[in-house]
C-alpha cells in the first residue's frame, strides 16, 4: 500500500481543531506554519534527535489540526486499524529500507576491497598530474554512487593528499571537485537516501529519478568543477600534516580489522572494470526496466525485463556480484563477508528512522487536511510547483542543516500539488530534483558536513565558508536551473 493511499482518510480531512475550527484555511495554515517552527526550534535550539523532533512535531500538528487520538495511534480494541503514524512510517520504510540497505553493503564491499582507491589510482593515471583535479572529481563521482558521502570522504581522502603533495598545490584542486562529485550522487541518485525517499513519498519509478538525476546532476557538477578550479587557484590551504597521519593509522586499523574478519585479499589491485561493472549494474537495469514498461506492450520479454530492473532485484544482483568478484574470488572467508556487511549498516538506523518519521509527518498533514491547505495557498500564489519545492526545502536546509529532513518535510507538503494535476513521471522526478537541489544549499555551520570537510582537509572555518559552502550553492542553483528549464518540456 502507498504512503498517500495508506494515509488518506475515508472521510473529508478534518477541518477540526480549535485553531482550524476558528480560523478554517487560515487555522490550518497557521497549524502547518507553527509546525515548521516547532520543527526547527527543537532542531536548532533543543538539539532533539531529528526522528524524535519530527514524530513530536506530526503528532502536536495532527492534534491540533483535529485528528483524534484514534486517527493518530489506532486503538487496541482494532488490531486491523492502521493509524496515520503506523501508515505513514510503514509506508515510508516498505518502499526504501530495502534499497538503502543493498546500496550501503555494496559500498561496504566496494570500499573495504580497495575498490575506490584503485578507482582514484588508475584516473590518476590516466588523466595525468596536470588534469589530477579532474581525475579527483570523477572519482568522487563514480564512487559515490554506492556511497556515503562521509564514507566516500573518510576512504578517498588519503588518496587527495597524496595527490595534493605530489602537485604541491592547495588541496582544494584536489578536495573541492572530489567533494562536488560525492556531493552530487549522494543528493541527486539512488540509492542515496534523499532521493530514495522522496521517490518513495512521491510514487516515482526509481529509473525515472536515476535518469533525471543525470540529467540534473551532470551540469551541476560540471558548474561545481569550474567553481573549484577558480577558487583553488585564488586560496592555498597546504595539506593536514596531522590530517596524513591520522589517515594512515585509520589504514593500517582497517586492515587490522579485516585480518581480524579473515579478509585476506590478494596482491593484485581490482580490475578497474569490475568495479565499474558492479556499480554500473544496478543503474543500467532499473533504467531499462523503466523505459520498456514505455517502449513494449505487455509480454514476458518485458516481464522479465522489469523483473530484473525491480531496484531490490537489480541492487540484490549487483551486491551478489561483488560478493563473488570482490570477496570470495579474492580470498574473503563467508565470515568476512558477513562481518563487513553487517558492520555497514549500523550507521543506517540513523537515516532509516529519520525518513520514517518524515513519511508519518507527511501521513499526518495529508490526513488533517493541512496538506490541502497548504497546497491551495501554494497554487494561488502562482508559482510553478518546481519552483516551491526548491524554495521550501533550500529554506528547511539553510535552517536547520539536515538534508534529509529537508527532503522528507519537503515532499510530504508538495505531495497534494501533484495529485491534483495529470503530471509525468517524468516531471514529478523533476520536482525530486529540485528538491534535493534545495537540501544541499549553503551548507554551513550547523551541518556535520561542513565541520567534516574543515577537518578532514585542515580549511579553516573562514575558507570553508568561502569554497565548501559556495561550492554546495553552486550545485544546488545549477541542478535546480537545470530540472526548472527541463521541466517546461515534459
Amino acid at each position: 500500500m502507498s504512503l498517500l493511499a495508506a494515509a488518506a482518510p475515508e472521510t473529508p480531512p478534518h477541518t477540526g481543531g480549535l485553531i482550524a475550527l476558528i480560523h478554517g484555511t487560515a487555522g490550518l495554515l497557521t497549524v502547518a506554519a507553527l509546525g515548521i517552527l516547532l520543527l526547527l526550534f527543537l532542531i536548532i535550539k533543543v538539539r532533539l534527535q531529528p526522528f524524535v523532533a519530527l514524530l513530536a512535531v506530526s503528532i502536536a500538528v495532527g492534534l491540533a489540526a483535529g485528528l483524534s487520538v484514534t486517527e493518530l495511534f489506532g486503538t487496541v480494541q482494532r488490531s486491523d486499524a492502521v493509524s496515520l503514524i503506523e501508515s505513514g512510517m510503514g509506508g515510508t520504510l516498505g518502499h526504501i529500507a530495502i534499497i538503502i540497505g543493498l546500496g550501503t553493503m555494496l559500498g561496504a564491499v566496494l570500499e573495504v576491497s580497495g575498490g575506490a582507491e584503485v578507482l582514484a589510482s588508475r584516473l590518476l593515471q590516466i588523466f595525468g598530474e596536470k588534469r589530477a583535479p579532474l581525475a579527483m572529481g570523477l572519482t568522487g563521482l563514480i564512487f559515490g554512487i554506492p556511497v556515503f558521502f562521509d564514507v566516500g570522504i573518510f576512504v578517498l581522502a588519503p588518496i587527495v593528499y597524496a595527490a595534493a603533495k605530489r602537485g604541491g598545490k592547495s588541496i582544494l584542486l584536489y578536495c573541492l571537485p572530489l567533494l562536488a562529485g560525492l556531493s552530487m550522487t549522494h543528493a541527486f541518485l539512488p540509492p542515496h537516501p534523499g532521493p530514495v525517499a522522496a521517490a518513495g513519498l512521491l510514487h516515482v519509478d526509481l529509473g525515472w529519478v536515476i535518469l533525471m538525476g543525470v540529467v540534473c546532476g551532470i551540469p551541476a557538477v560540471l558548474a561545481a568543477w569550474a567553481w573549484a578550479a577558480w577558487v583553488g587557484k585564488r586560496i592555498f590551504v597546504p595539506v593536514p600534516q596531522d590530517m596524513v597521519e591520522a589517515a594512515d593509522e585509520a589504514k593500517a586499523a582497517l586492515a587490522e580489522e579485516q585480518r581480524t574478519a579473515g579478509v585476506t585479499p590478494r596482491e593484485a589491485p581490482v580490475p578497474l572494470g569490475t568495479v565499474l561493472g558492479i556499480i554500473g549494474t544496478p543503474l543500467v537495469l532499473i533504467l531499462l526496466a523503466t523505459f520498456s514498461s514505455i517502449a513494449f506492450d505487455p509480454s514476458t520479454g518485458r516481464s522479465v525485463i522489469e523483473f530484473f530492473g525491480h531496484p531490490f532485484v537489480a541492487l540484490t544482483i549487483a551486491l551478489l556480484l561483488a560478493y563473488y568478484l570482490l570477496g570470495i574470488r579474492r580470498g574473503w572467508s563467508r565470515k568476512s563477508l558477513e562481518t563487513v556487511s553487517t558492520a555497514s549498516l549500523k550507521p543506517v538506523g540513523n537515516i532509516l528512522l529519520v525518513v520514517g518519521a518524515g513519511g508519518v509527518f507527511g501521513a499526518v498533514l495529508k490526513g488533517s487536511g493541512v496538506a490541502q491547505a497548504l497546497s491551495d495557498t501554494f497554487n494561488d500564489v502562482g508559482l510553478p510547483v518546481v519552483v516551491l519545492a526548491y524554495l521550501i526545502s533550500l529554506v528547511l536546509r539553510v535552517a536547520q542543516g539536515s538534508a534529509t529532513v529537508a527532503i522528507v518535510t519537503t515532499a510530504g507538503i508538495v505531495a497534494p500539488l501533484l495529485t491534483e494535476g495529470d503530471h509525468s513521471q517524468a516531471f514529478v522526478a523533476l520536482v525530486i530534483m529540485a528538491i534535493s537541489a534545495g537540501s544541499i544549499f549553503a551548507s554551513h555551520v550547523n551541518d556535520g558536513g561542513f565541520w567534516m570537510v574543515a577537518k578532514y582537509f585542515g580549511i579553516t572555518e573562514r575558507d570553508t565558508l568561502k569554497t565548501w559552502t559556495v561550492l554546495e550553492s553552486v550545485l544546488s542553483v545549477a541542478g535546480f536551473a537545470v530540472a526548472a528549464v527541463v521541466s517546461l518540456f515534459v
